[in-house]
C-alpha cells in the first residue's frame, strides 16, 4: 500500500487537484500510465482516459490503444481515443517524430478538457523521467533552469507520479496484477533520452549504486536555488527593464557591478523572453565588442544591440531573420524552426542517409560567421548530385513549394554562396567527400 498512500500525500502536499477536479489521465498503456489510472481509481478521484495512437508501430500500436481501452471500460470511465498519421505530419511540418506527436498530442488534450470539462491534465511521469530530463539538458546546455528536472505542474498539466521511481511504479504493477505494454522503442538507442536511460544511467549506478536518491537531492537543490535566483531577478528586472509601447530596453549599466554582467543578462533573456544560452553567449560577446545592431532571435523575440544596450521586441511578419552563426555555435533559430549544430571529425559520422532535415557539411569548406536568412529573388545554389547553377526560385516552383511555405523558406550561407536550403537541399560544392576531415552536423527542427 506504499506507493497508494505515496500519491494521495503526493497530491495534497502539492495540490495537484481535489476530489472537485475531473481530471483527464493520459494513458498510453505502458506500466507508469496503468499504475496512474489505477491509483486515481483508488483513491476515489473523478477522471477520464484519453490514448493517442500514434500509428508508428502497427499491431503494437492498436495492442496498447485495446488494453487501455478495455481497462477504462472496467473503471467504469469516460475513454478517448485518437489515431494520428504522425508520419504525414512530420513531412507537412518538418518536424522530428517526438516533436510532431508532442504537439498532436497535447493540443488534443486541451481540445478534450474544453469539450468535456476536464480541469487538470495528468501526465504519467516519474523520478527517473526527472533525472533522464536533466542529464539530456545538461548536454544541450540549458543552463541552470534545465537542471532542475521535470516540473510537477505546469498550468492545468500536473504530474502526480513525480515522486515515485521506475522500480516503485513496475513493483506495485506485479503486486497488484496490473496489467501494461512494454513499448518496443523504448529500447531503440537512435533517440537520446534512451540513450540516457539505457547506457549513461545503469552505468553510473554501477559507480554509485545509490545514484537515484542522490539525483533526486540534487535535483531538489537545484530547484531550490533556480526559486532564489528567480526571486532575486525579479528584483534586477524591475530596475533593467523599461517597458515601452511593445518594445523592451535592458539598460544594462543599471545590474550592479558586483554581479555576474553576463549570467543577469542571460537570466532576464532566457526566463522572460526564450533565449537559448548560446545565443546569449553570442550577443554578450557582441556587447562585450562593441557592437551595435546586431540582431539575435528566440522563438518569438529579437533581441538587437545598441550602444551598450539590448533592445527587445516581438519578430515583424516581414522580419528579415537574418542570423550570425558563429564558428562553434551550437544553436540558430530561422522562424519558426531551430538549428542544431554539431561539429565532429568525419570518423564518428555512422549514417549518411539521414533525411532533409539533417545536413552534413564539410566544415573546412566554410567562411565564418554564416548567415541564416530568407531566401532572396537571385538566389541560387547547385542541388547536391547536380553540377549546373539553379535558381533557388526555379528549384521552390519545381517543388512545389506552396506561396505560404516560401514565405518562411531559409538558407544558409557562407561568404556569398548558399550552403543549404534549409529542410530541403543541400548546396553540392558543401557535401562532405573522401577528402573530408571535419564534419558540421546540422538538424532542422521545429519549435
Amino acid at each position: 500500500m506504499y506507493l497508494l498512500e505515496e500519491f494521495e500525500k503526493y497530491i495534497e502536499e502539492n495540490e495537484l487537484f481535489s476530489h472537485n477536479d475531473k481530471i483527464l489521465l493520459t494513458v498510453s498503456g505502458g506500466v507508469d500510465s496503468m499504475v496512474m489510472m489505477a491509483l486515481t481509481a483508488a483513491t476515489g478521484y473523478r477522471f477520464g482516459v484519453a490514448h493517442c495512437n500514434f500509428s508508428l508501430r502497427g499491431k503494437e500500436s492498436d495492442d496498447d490503444e485495446q488494453l487501455v481501452a478495455d481497462e477504462a471500460q472496467r473503471y467504469g470511465v469516460e475513454f478517448f481515443n485518437k489515431r494520428f498519421d504522425t508520419l504525414a505530419e512530420m513531412e507537412r511540418t518538418g518536424e522530428s517524430m517526438e516533436m510532431a506527436a508532442r504537439r498532436l498530442r497535447y493540443a488534443w488534450f486541451r481540445e478534450l478538457c474544453d469539450e468535456h470539462g476536464y480541469t487538470v491534465i495528468a501526465i504519467a511521469h516519474h523520478v527517473n523521467d526527472s533525472i533522464e530530463t536533466f542529464f539530456i539538458n545538461m548536454l544541450r546546455g540549458t543552463g541552470l533552469r534545465g537542471l532542475t528536472g521535470i516540473n510537477t505542474q505546469l498550468g492545468r498539466v500536473v504530474r502526480p507520479m513525480m515522486f515515485a521511481t521506475r522500480k516503485d511504479i513496475h513493483d506495485y504493477a506485479v503486486a497488484h496484477h496490473i496489467p501494461f505494454r512494454e513499448d518496443s522503442s523504448n529500447r531503440s538507442t537512435k533517440y537520446l533520452r534512451n540513450k540516457v536511460r539505457l547506457g549513461l544511467v545503469p552505468m553510473l549506478k554501477e559507480i554509485k549504486p545509490q545514484f537515484t536518491t542522490i539525483m533526486r537531492r540534487n535535483i531538489a537543490r537545484l530547484s531550490q536555488a533556480q526559486e532564489y535566483i528567480n526571486a532575486s531577478m525579479a528584483i534586477i528586472k524591475e530596475r533593467v527593464i523599461e517597458h515601452n509601447d511593445g518594445i523592451d530596453i535592458l539598460y544594462l549599466e543599471r545590474i550592479d557591478a558586483l554581479l555576474p554582467r553576463n549570467y543577469v543578462i542571460y537570466e532576464i533573456l532566457n526566463s522572460e523572453y526564450g533565449f537559448k544560452g548560446d545565443v546569449v553567449d553570442a550577443l554578450c560577446h557582441a556587447i562585450d565588442g562593441g557592437s551595435s545592431g546586431r540582431r539575435f532571435y528566440s522563438r518569438e523575440w529579437v533581441a538587437v544591440t545598441d550602444r551598450g544596450n539590448i533592445v527587445v521586441s516581438r519578430i515583424a511578419e516581414e522580419d528579415a531573420c537574418e542570423t550570425l552563426v558563429e564558428r562553434n555555435m551550437i544553436r540558430s533559430y530561422a522562424g519558426g524552426s531551430v538549428l542544431y549544430f554539431e561539429y565532429c571529425n568525419i570518423d564518428f559520422i555512422d549514417s549518411y542517409d539521414l533525411g532533409d532535415n539533417v545536413a552534413l557539411i564539410d566544415a573546412d569548406k566554410l567562411q565564418y560567421p554564416l548567415h541564416l536568412r530568407r531566401w532572396r529573388d537571385g538566389d541560387w545554389f547547385i542541388p547536391l548530385g547536380m553540377s549546373g547553377r539553379k535558381k533557388l526560385s526555379d528549384y521552390l516552383i519545381d517543388k512545389k513549394v506552396s506561396l505560404t511555405e516560401k514565405k518562411r523558406q531559409f538558407v544558409l550561407v557562407s561568404g556569398e554562396d548558399v550552403v543549404w536550403v534549409v529542410g530541403r537541399r543541400l548546396d553540392d560544392r558543401f557535401c562532405i567527400t573522401r577528402h573530408t576531415e571535419n564534419v558540421v552536423k546540422i538538424t532542422k527542427d521545429t519549435l
